[in-house]
């Protein structure tokens, strides 16, 4: 009889334990992990930030035939007099957008969009080169 309580004891014990691996062996191999969208853009404050954008998207846009800046570390003040796209090659600015609390960080591989009338103070916190073009306003 001790051998009966004891194998009943083991099957209260086996039971829970093979339906919880079995529950987690389901729910890691088909349920779908978050991870995200690389390719998603984001706006901060007004100002629209693409991360590491595929190499198409550049070359759809002639990204490589913009204009270039090239700064080192340094804080000013800055007035964007039209819509502004950059594609940051390298280094990270910290950007502080006039009537907005807080700021926030750009740097290499983010493809950024300013738009006309926003004031921002820059602050390179590491040396930046960037490509830029400025949108021609239609003057019809």
């Amino acid at each position: 009889m001790g051998r009966s309580i004891m194998y009943q004891y083991q099957a209260l014990l086996v039971v829970p334990l093979f339906a919880a691996a079995v529950f987690l062996i389901f729910n890691s191999t088909t349920r779908p992990k978050f991870e995200p969208n690389p390719l998603m853009e984001t706006e901060i404050f007004g100002v629209k930030i693409h991360k590491n954008p595929p190499q198409s998207k550049l070359d759809q846009l002639g990204v490589t035939t913009w204009k270039t800046y090239e700064g080192q570390p340094s804080k000013f003040p800055w007035f964007f007099d039209a819509t502004e796209t950059m594609y940051i090659l390298e280094g990270k600015v910290k950007v502080t957008v006039d009537g907005h609390e807080g700021s926030f960080e750009i740097g290499g591989g983010d493809l950024v969009v300013f738009p006309k009338g926003m004031k921002i103070t820059w602050d390179i916190i590491e040396p930046v080169k960037k490509h830029y073009h400025l949108e021609k306003e239609n003057n019809d």
